[in-house]
């Protein structure tokens, strides 16, 4: 069977699900070991199928691929594609979930059975984001997350687990709404919920600014954006650490996804007026974090708040409205996805033998533990932003971009560059460096093999698409410049008809 006419997104959408029902079969009293294998199979064999999109994927093509569509509530279809803007999200989400998998093997001890199909559910929820081509159907995919993600933060989470997920979902679900009102809007004023069919729908000038505002309380809060990113520091203490992976690696994305398929070629007229706005808070949220993260005692804390500056850049890039903007942005995400699950995987594995997260609990562990250290500072100087990792290639290019279009935005940008050194290299100083001087920390074993399997691919990943970031960029490259000729012509009609 032609794998292009194959219904190869509803399978790699929906597969997890299959996992679902086998571990939804298996009796109580069977071993937790037969879900996690079960689970970690599943969602192995999902990435293996998700690979087919990439390999078959046509870069030269910027409109939707791999398009299914069918009849399901009315006007409302059941459509599912991918562009050059997508598909790597999906392939981000596929490659993290086995990691998480692996990552939860000994720290999960109760109700494994749940915790699996709670992931592999979230899995589902988050591909279908990803590939929507429905409004109603990418809202119902975009809400629908919230509640596995917030069993996991509530269930496995913390001491204050209860808090921060009811913070999570209460923050994420209130913009939402706002969408779904939006949504409603577009429905009445085109006809249609069909995203390729509104992409070439332009709407009124004057409801494009309602529009985009509500859209805009959705997204902001889901990257999150200062001053809306308070929820996300309380959610990551307190997950286990898959759920911190999941979070930081996929469902940040969807809000910088969101601006990029809905606000940019949606709303072309209200994204260049608050385009000042987006760059304002885009720089505070760089600088406040950054500053704010230089002040944090407990490890986890310190890279959440290092992702709120850091999707600072994304949103920076993509108002630019430029190829390279977006491109920048693009792959600042997709490299945040995987250097920030990274560090919270390094976070898991000391957690997991001293449990506890207080940097002044550790020191000298480079000593102790010099694979695990030597794994640490791959994913830190990333993090920093160190030519040759894939953290430089986004900040890059989003800075180049910004620097075109506003130099004060780009210079004080580039000040978080600075201070993100300062609090990534401070805190690892602190805990690889320094004396033993606690017994506790000397008896430390380095990773075994399955931690050795999960943050390896990692390692390997950050300094490939550091040294040749071609893969990405070749895939999204057609998309993107279809997206900013389509801005441009759209702002440029709108100047020449003005009084």
């Amino acid at each position: 069977m032609n794998i292009v006419s194959a219904p190869i997104l509803s399978i790699v959408t929906f597969l997890p699900l299959l996992g679902v029902l086998i571990i939804a079969f298996l009796s109580r009293e069977a071993d937790n070991n037969n879900a996690r294998f079960a689970a970690l199979w599943t969602s192995l064999v999902t990435f293996g199928v998700s690979l087919l999109l990439w390999i078959n994927f046509d870069t030269q093509n910027p409109d939707f691929q791999f398009v299914e569509s069918a009849n399901w509530l009315g006007p409302i279809r059941y459509k599912m594609g991918v562009d050059g803007i997508s598909m790597l999200f999906i392939i981000l989400t596929t490659f993290l979930v086995p990691l998480c998998i692996l990552a939860s093997w000994d720290s999960i001890k109760t109700r494994v059975r749940e915790y699996m199909i709670a992931f592999l559910v979230l899995e589902t929820l988050m591909i279908g984001v990803f590939s929507a081509l429905d409004l109603v159907l990418f809202y119902l995919f975009f809400e629908g997350g919230l509640i596995p993600m917030f069993l996991i933060i509530g269930v496995w989470g913390g001491e204050r687990r209860v808090y921060a997920s009811f913070k999570f979902f209460l923050y994420t679900l209130l913009g939402s709404v706002l969408m779904l009102l939006a949504v409603m809007a577009i429905y009445s004023t085109t006809g249609t919920t069909d995203i390729p069919t509104l992409l070439k729908t332009p709407l009124p000038g004057d409801l494009q600014w309602w529009l985009w505002l509500a859209f805009f309380a959705s997204f902001a809060v889901k990257v999150p954006m200062w001053p809306l990113h308070t929820w996300l520091p309380d959610a990551h203490v307190e997950a286990p650490t898959a759920g911190s992976v999941i979070l930081a690696g996929i469902l940040l994305k969807m809000g910088g996804y969101g601006f990029l398929r809905f606000s940019l070629p949606m709303f072309p007229l209200a994204s260049q007026t608050f385009a000042p706005l987006v760059f304002t808070l885009s720089v505070i949220a760089i600088i406040y974090t950054s500053l704010v993260a230089l002040a944090q005692k407990d490890i986890k804390k310190l890279i959440a708040y290092s992702s709120v500056a850091h999707m600072g850049f994304v949103t920076m890039g993509i108002f630019t409205a430029t190829v390279q903007g977006i491109d920048g942005a693009i792959f600042q995400m997709l490299s945040h996805g995987l250097v920030s699950a990274a560090l919270f995987l390094c976070v898991g594995v000391i957690y997991d033998r001293m449990h506890t997260r207080e940097i002044a609990a550790f020191g000298g562990l480079a000593d102790t533990m010099p694979v695990y250290a030597a794994c640490f500072m791959v994913f830190t100087m990333a993090n920093v932003g160190l030519p040759g990792t894939s953290g430089f290639v986004g900040e890059f290019l989003t800075l180049l971009a910004a620097f075109k279009v506003n130099t004060w935005v780009a210079a004080l940008a580039t000040t978080g560059v600075v201070l993100s050194a300062a609090y990534a290299l401070w805190l690892y100083r602190r805990v690889m460096f320094g004396s033993l001087d606690k017994p506790a920390l000397a008896k430390l074993k380095d990773i075994n093999l399955r931690e050795m399997t999960v943050l390896v691919p990692l390692v390997v990943l950050v300094i490939y698409f550091g040294v040749y970031p071609a893969p990405v960029l070749d895939v999204t490259a057609r998309a993107v410049t279809q997206l900013v000729e389509n801005y441009q012509l759209a702002v440029g009609a709108a100047a020449s008809v003005a009084p």
